[in-house]
């Protein structure tokens, strides 16, 4: 089923905002339910980086997610759309004390931990309060993914994670803090990664690094491999549930576990990215020297992904089926970057006329920014309208 609009309805809808359709996003969540029940080991987190709208978070919720945070404000959004604490892990390169306060406060799951400075003001904080921190540590696997550079992450060239050759020091380190109960090991290698070779190659890393425990006397009990699986931009209407099949299946096909481990993920576009549009209107259609401009309302303020990466969006005129014309899309922002797209093909485009940019349930909304004193989006359910 692709993505639907009802026109009508969003015609009397200020824009820009965000549409989301409720449908694909069930959808999305039943394929993973169903592909992860083959696995009674496997646990699903959503990473609610992705996206935080509340509405979006509560049907997540009711599917039995559980939930990955890089924040305390995240922590206090998921809490408030009903995410029980025990189903939170909370990452992150930089987390604040009073983040982790809040994380022991209300009991979460687990912390993934980058660094020794870290695990120590864990420890003193969950010592002054007589709590008992679960970690895991971030391991960096210095395993490549195919994706763009500024969404790779498990690089030694990297911010996050702990190197390899330093791990069994910190796992050491880790069982003398009275108040740190070390669980397992943390990955993550990068986001929008479609090549399962790239999971394969961290699977077989991870092997190597259990190896290795195992051999010093370091069981673990939690393997924790992140998230990154990729959606299909080009083609969104025709593909819009991932491959979540293959994706686990290496996983299960590679990954050689101990008795009583489990495995966790944190997937987090996958699971809202082709449920998401950015509605858009047309203010002026303007022929310059050598081409065509769309000129619409939004901007980089609302869906800042193709200034930041040269993402690309599909993108529809829902008003018009007459013969294509090419176009680039730009926004209103002054800056030079302002650009969603160019030279592609859309119906011919007049003013008034509502576009539409698939594939944008993921780091849209959540990304937006006020620059310009614009206004925030807002984001409609399509079961309101």
């Amino acid at each position: 089923m692709a993505i639907t609009f009802n026109v009508e309805k969003l015609a009397d809808i200020r824009t820009p905002f965000y549409y989301y359709d409720t449908n694909i996003l069930r959808q999305t969540l039943d394929a993973i339910k169903t592909e992860t029940q083959k696995y009674p080991n496997y646990f699903v987190h959503y990473a609610v980086k992705a996206n935080a709208n509340m509405k979006v978070l509560k049907i997540i919720n009711e599917a039995g997610l559980g939930i990955d945070c890089v924040s305390g404000g995240e922590i206090e959004q998921v809490l408030a759309a009903g995410f029980p604490a025990d189903k939170i892990v909370f990452a992150g390169v930089g987390k604040s004390d009073w983040e982790i306060e809040l994380g022991l406060d209300k009991d979460i799951f687990c912390f993934n931990v980058e660094s020794i400075p870290e695990l120590e003001v864990i420890n003193e904080i969950a010592a002054a309060k007589g709590k008992t921190a679960t970690v895991c540590f971030r391991i960096n696997p210095n395993v490549g993914a195919h994706t763009h550079a500024n969404i790779t992450t498990g690089l030694a060239e990297n911010k996050f994670g702990i190197a390899m050759e330093d791990m069994e020091k910190f796992i050491l380190l880790a069982k003398t803090l009275k108040n740190i109960q070390f669980k397992g090991l943390h990955f993550h290698i990068g986001s929008q990664i479609l090549e399962m070779d790239d999971f394969a190659a961290l699977a077989n890393r991870i092997n190597e690094l259990q190896d290795k425990l195992e051999a010093a006397g370091l069981p673990i009990e939690i393997i924790n491999v992140g998230g990154g699986l990729g959606i299909d931009y080009d083609n969104p209407q025709e593909n819009p549930i991932p491959d979540f099949a293959s994706y686990f299946a290496t996983y299960n096909k590679l990954l050689k576990l101990r008795p009583n481990q489990t495995v966790h993920f944190e997937l987090g576009r996958s699971v809202v990215g082709q449920c998401g549009a950015l509605i858009t209107k047309v203010n002026y259609v303007k022929e310059g020297s050598h081409k065509k401009f769309v000129i619409v309302d939004a901007g980089f303020t609302d869906l800042i992904r193709p200034a930041l990466y040269d993402a690309h969006h599909k993108t529809i005129n829902l008003c018009s089926d007459a013969e294509e014309e090419t176009y680039d899309v730009v926004g209103p922002i002054c800056e030079s970057s302002d650009v969603f797209a160019k030279g592609i093909q859309l119906s011919k485009t007049k003013r008034g006329d509502l576009i539409a940019m698939l594939s944008a349930g993921a780091y849209g909304e959540i990304m937006a920014s006020g620059y310009n004193c614009r206004r925030l989006p807002i984001g409609y359910m399509s079961d309101e309208l």
